[in-house]
């Protein structure tokens, strides 16, 4: 387990603030793990930790732990007609064969990964409810409490969600291979009021709720889970990831999915609507005016062959957005805001797409502000700024590491946006705690050791994905 919260004194070079980048900052956090005061133009004190760059860490406000199990393992064409639904179906193989240990080594290793690529909280997206046989287990919540512990063992902040999940398809039943996704509103309920009883005072931990798909809850489904949470509780939901998904809506439903949701739903700012790559521009410019956050999950969006979100459009809307590693193929802040914004570049044939039309200045301070201000809000939870009384999480990076010397402010972030394949991030501190230092997590021997078990338990046979 993470050793206990000390007060931390850091004095940073440059650090970027809410209201942009200032010099000489000065940082320090209480033994709960918040900032107490964050101020400028200081001087450094002997006791302070110098660094050259302060940056609030990243959220990954969509992610499924246990599909990085299978990370590199689905890039063989099977078929010619290979898509999001041939790739769900190896998925599902690997779903089948994960119990309680093995879920809790593949996150531990998942969230040590996180850490070190600059993100410190994460949206778990959760639908692994029953055993593999599709039993329910005697303690409800084992598979969510199992994940959590896997986060505190790394030391990353946690937005639980799980998942309500009752159909097939629009009006189908639950096929066998989905029998451990099984659940409903009051099952739901019993395993929030267990974790949020179980973590009331625990600042890394937070829960809401997901609300799979319009396609695996009916309305009257969404309507009882919302009635049973607190109105608080942030609200996830996957919509319109694929045009099948649309089209099927369309049949059943009589409208598509964002516009059928914006309709029936209390759709506002505790809403997050993951990928809603699929949207017609009524939508797109509804669902910026609602408040919610889009989860844009890029690595993971053009790995499936889902499409583009229309981001220009819904930017020019006033839109928030945010970005989540979804099925962890790869682990990557820059990359996840670099492939957003080259997406746009490729499709309009013009450069510097992220901005709302007419508005100037650096892409890479635009989406990364953005983003962070989008996944905060979409987890829930108190922090993403460097400011007094938000949770005392930030990253250290040495200027040496950039992709030229000597850059200051807005510039640093277009370096590490468009000019280096990862974040350079040299320390993170989470909840007043250095989980990484040089690079180096605090437990990733030991975390990495199981995970090494758990991975060569799961594929032995190979028989988890073929």
């Amino acid at each position: 387990m993470s050793p206990s919260v000390q007060t931390q004194n850091i004095f940073a070079g440059q650090a970027l603030l809410p209201d942009g980048w200032r010099d000489n900052v000065r940082l320090c956090s209480d033994a709960h793990g918040f900032f107490t005061s964050v101020e400028a133009d200081r001087q450094p004190r002997p006791e302070d930790r110098r660094v050259d760059i302060a940056l609030p860490p990243m959220p990954s406000l969509h992610s499924h732990a246990f599909q990085r199990a299978m990370a590199g393992l689905t890039e063989t064409r099977l078929n010619p007609t290979d898509s999001f639904w041939s790739w769900r179906g190896q998925m599902y193989r690997l779903a089948a064969a994960i119990d309680p240990d093995t879920l809790r080594a593949i996150a531990a290793q998942l969230y040590v990964e996180m850490l070190k690529a600059g993100y410190t909280q994460v949206a778990e997206f959760h639908y692994l409810h029953c055993a593999p046989d599709g039993r329910p287990y005697a303690q409800p919540a084992e598979m969510p409490l199992a994940v959590i512990d896997a986060a505190q063992q790394a030391g990353i902040g946690m937005t639980m969600l799980p998942a309500l999940y009752r159909h097939a398809g629009f009006g189908r039943p639950l096929a066998p291979e989905q029998g451990r996704f099984a659940s409903s509103p009051e099952f739901l309920a019993r395993v929030i009021t267990d974790i949020t009883a179980r973590h009331a005072s625990n600042p890394l931990v937070n829960a809401g709720v997901a609300l799979h798909s319009l396609r695996a809850a009916s309305g009257d489904d969404i309507r009882e889970m919302l009635r049973l949470v607190p109105e608080d509780m942030p609200v996830h939901i996957h919509i319109a990831e694929q045009m099948k998904e649309v089209e099927d809506c369309v049949a059943f439903l009589g409208r598509r999915p964002v516009a059928w949701l914006l309709d029936e739903m209390p759709v506002d700012d505790r809403w997050c609507l993951v990928h809603a790559t699929h949207m017609d521009h009524d939508e797109t410019v509804r669902l910026a005016r609602s408040g919610a956050v889009a989860g844009i999950c890029p690595i993971t969006e053009a790995n499936l062959g889902d499409g583009f979100f229309p981001f220009s459009d819904y930017v020019d809307a006033g839109g928030r957005f945010g970005i989540g590693s979804d099925s962890n193929v790869l682990l990557n802040v820059a990359e996840e805001l670099r492939t957003l914004e080259y997406g746009q570049r490729l499709i309009s044939q013009k450069r510097c797409r992220a901005l709302p039309s007419g508005q100037t200045g650096s892409v890479g301070n635009y989406l990364y502000s953005q983003a962070l201000r989008g996944g905060t809000q979409a987890c829930g939870h108190n922090g993403g700024m460097l400011a007094a009384g938000q949770r005392a999480d930030l990253c250290t990076l040495s200027g040496s590491n950039l992709s030229l010397p000597g850059l200051r402010g807005d510039t640093i972030l277009d370096s590490l946006v468009f000019a280096r394949a990862t974040l350079p991030i040299s320390d993170v501190l989470c909840g007043g705690q250095w989980v990484v230092r040089d690079g180096h997590h605090m437990h990733e021997e030991r975390i990495a050791t199981e995970f090494h078990k758990a991975i060569t338990t799961l594929h032995s046979d190979r028989s988890s994905l073929s």
